[in-house]
């Protein structure tokens, strides 16, 4: 049988760089944020400066995340994921970035993972810098707002609920249990930078690539766009996998509009 296009792409390289995006874990029943035109579905996520100076916006964010979680935290790979954990298994894949937040690639395996916008499963506390399981958190809201727990709302990305009309001043954010300080996801929240460590290692190992695969992004987020017009300026091939635009195609050597698992159907 003649190979498709993708796994040809695939087949000619053995270093790929791997970028994925909210695309990957929408059928692991994660929404994403973006429609097939790149625009947002919804609300732009709630900005770093205000959940940091407002006591109102962390009070919305956390009562939307104590619905929310309860499900995003059961969340498991789906065959997207695990058809690139076998690709790095079988030893073509130089490192998987990823602009998600849902630690499905390593649940599904994946070993070389750098988590470029953080991870969801951990709170960090601003002042002291300590780090606490999000399952604890959870645990920690539910006790002081028991009548919150008994509601629900429909999934939001990222964790979130679409809790409307709700009066969020009663809710209690419970503060850092060593020093008192704000506790935030340990996520990069929009308006904030990623780390510039994360960001040279991913660099360094793009330098390693012999071509980059875009899975499920449109790429319109800088954070992720610029490993794509890095890999430009070094003149390797780039493929994508996306329903609908993206901000590199242009740039792209091949583009396969499909969803993310069945186009990577063939490497399971």
């Amino acid at each position: 049988m003649a190979k498709n296009p993708l796994e040809e792409f695939v087949d000619r390289h053995e270093r790929l760089f791997v970028l994925t995006g909210a695309g990957c874990s929408t059928n692991s029943g994660i929404p994403d944020y973006r429609d097939s035109h790149g625009n947002w579905k919804r609300t732009q996520p709630v900005n770093y400066q205000a959940f940091m100076t407002e006591e109102r916006t962390r009070q919305r964010y956390w009562a939307r995340s104590v619905i929310g979680w309860r499900r995003f935290g059961r969340a498991r790979p789906n065959d997207a994921h695990h058809a690139l954990a076998r690709l790095e298994a079988d030893g073509r894949c130089e490192m998987l970035l990823t602009q998600n937040v849902d630690r499905l690639h390593q649940s599904a395996g994946h070993r070389q993972v750098i988590d470029l916008h953080g991870r969801l499963d951990l709170v960090r506390c601003m002042g002291c810098g300590r780090k606490t399981p999000r399952d604890e958190f959870q645990d920690a809201l539910g006790r002081a707002n028991a009548e919150w727990l008994t509601l629900d709302a429909a999934d939001a990305p990222d964790g979130d609920a679409d809790l409307e009309h709700a009066d969020f001043a009663s809710f209690v954010v419970p503060p850092c249990e060593s020093c008192g300080g704000i506790l935030k996801p340990d996520v990069v929240f929009f308006g904030e930078n990623v780390p510039r460590d994360i960001v040279a290692t991913a660099q360094e190992h793009l330098q390693q690539a012999d071509a980059l695969l875009v899975v499920g992004s449109s790429l319109m987020v800088y954070s992720g766009f610029r490993f794509v017009q890095m890999a430009a300026l070094r003149q390797i091939p780039i493929a994508a996998v996306n329903l609908g635009r993206t901000r590199a195609d242009d740039l792209l050597a091949l583009k396969v509009e499909e969803r993310c698992e069945a186009a990577l159907a063939f490497l399971l």
